[in-house]
């Protein structure tokens, strides 16, 4: 909204802007039939909560170019701001007054220096904005030191009960080797014994054939004693080799519980497989920071090559305005329709290129969010109540680091714009459906 030449250097601007159509749809809503403009006849039908969002390119260029009609806005707002409007008129601002109030009333009047009362009325915004941007940065700095800090506590925290759980099984390990070395040296000692048995065995055996004349009962009795050896010696093995086998089993289970500790240890960690992205949780981060440089910054914003480079970027996130998309390419459909057509292509385009999607829909369109089949790699999402897709889409693109490639595709200027001031790069909703096309 532009009036070099009645006085105004630049455009209105964005809080007065929005303020002045807000109060001309207020009032187009009230005119009798002869009274609209002709361009705004099929506007007054409008909603009332709709006719300034998505009607207010017009009526701001009806107020630009029509005088009777700015003049019956003009009414309103002196019925309104009585005081206010005749304070403008006498050149006197008053100290305590709104700026935005202000700069909008003196569009709307038109007192004398009202050109000056606006220029004035967008030092004071400015100022305002960069006060309440550098304290909203003073906020997040120190919540974010003190999310840091208790992240810190919890980590030490953890690293003391973990190096405890290590300690003591380091404690149970080295009393399970301790009995296991018990264990072999019985073993070992059980094994000499019946070495020596078998020595005896062998002695007795020498002698018995020595003394072959002392008798059969002599004989005997040796054999049984022999027997009786052997049966000592073959327990002895037997017990030896049950020992080892005992021994044996309990390394193993103490193995195999070290295992399972160290399985359930990695599982308390909740160790992550795959990274998570910062568009799968918005945070509430506000205010402006300084974005990314991305390339292709010399290409028009209806160049074809200007999506397929965007999509050769590493690490690309490219955020869709659905219905913007959808209604520009296929707006005939239902929404249904369109949402299932915009899921198929980005199907393929997701499979094709890698790179992260989400598409970003206006809840309020359907009041209240519905079921999608999205393919696998695209992220959906669905605007809260009373929140628009647009402000949804700001939230993400504020969520994502400095210096990441973001994509924001919308053919919707306001959005286009809000996205390239925080480092994203606007993309129209027709290169995305020619691409979609193609593949």
């Amino acid at each position: 909204m532009s009036s070099a030449g009645e006085g105004l250097s630049r455009p209105l601007p964005e809080q007065v802007r929005l303020n002045v159509v807000d109060l001309a749809s207020q009032v187009l809503g009230t005119l009798p039939a002869a009274s609209i403009p002709p361009p705004l006849r099929g506007i007054a039908k409008f909603d009332p909560r709709k006719r300034a969002k998505l009607a207010g390119a017009p009526i701001a260029a009806q107020l630009e170019n029509d005088k009777k009609f700015r003049e019956l806005v003009a009414e309103s707002v002196t019925a309104g701001w009585p005081e206010l409007v005749a304070s403008l008129a006498e050149g006197n601002v008053p100290p305590a007054a709104d700026p935005v109030l202000v700069a909008a009333a003196a569009y709307l009047t038109r007192p004398p220096g009202w050109a000056e009362m606006i220029e004035t009325a967008r030092a004071d915004l400015e100022q305002s904005l960069a006060a309440a941007e550098g304290s909203e940065r003073e906020e997040v700095v120190t919540r974010l030191r003190e999310q840091l800090a208790a992240q810190k506590s919890a980590a030490k925290e953890e690293t003391d009960r973990l190096r405890g759980q290590v300690k003591a099984a380091r404690a149970e390990n080295s009393d399970l080797r301790r009995r296991l070395h018990d264990a072999r040296e019985r073993a070992k000692a059980a094994v000499r014994r019946a070495e020596e048995m078998e020595r005896a065995a062998e002695d007795a055996r020498t002698a018995a054939s020595a003394a072959g004349s002392a008798g059969e009962s002599e004989l005997r009795r040796l054999r049984e004693r022999l027997t009786d050896v052997e049966k000592q010696l073959e327990a002895s093995r037997r017990a030896a080799r049950e020992g080892r086998s005992i021994e044996d089993s309990r390394i193993r289970v103490l193995l195999d519980a070290l295992q399972d500790a160290s399985a359930g240890l990695r599982r308390e960690l909740a160790l992550p497989t795959t990274i998570s992205r910062p568009a799968d949780s918005v945070a509430a981060v506000t205010g402006e920071r300084p974005g990314v440089r991305v390339p292709a910054r010399a290409l028009a914003d209806d160049d074809p090559q200007l999506l397929d480079q965007l999509l050769a970027l590493p690490q690309v996130h490219l955020i869709i305005d659905g219905y913007n998309v959808t209604k520009t390419g296929y707006g005939t459909l239902t929404l249904a329709d369109q949402r299932n057509r915009l899921m198929t292509g980005l199907g393929g385009l997701v499979a094709q290129t890698r790179v992260e999607v989400t598409a970003v829909f206006d809840g309020a369109e359907l009041n209240a969010p519905v079921q999608v089949v999205a393919p696998r790699g695209v992220r959906v999402l669905f605007s809260a109540p009373g929140e628009i897709a647009d402000d949804l889409i700001r939230q993400l693109v504020r969520a994502e680091p400095p210096g990441r490639a973001i994509a924001v595709v919308s053919s919707d200027r306001e959005v286009a714009e809000s996205v390239r001031r925080m480092g994203a790069r606007p993309v129209p909703s027709g290169l995305l459906l020619r691409r979609l096309g193609r593949a």
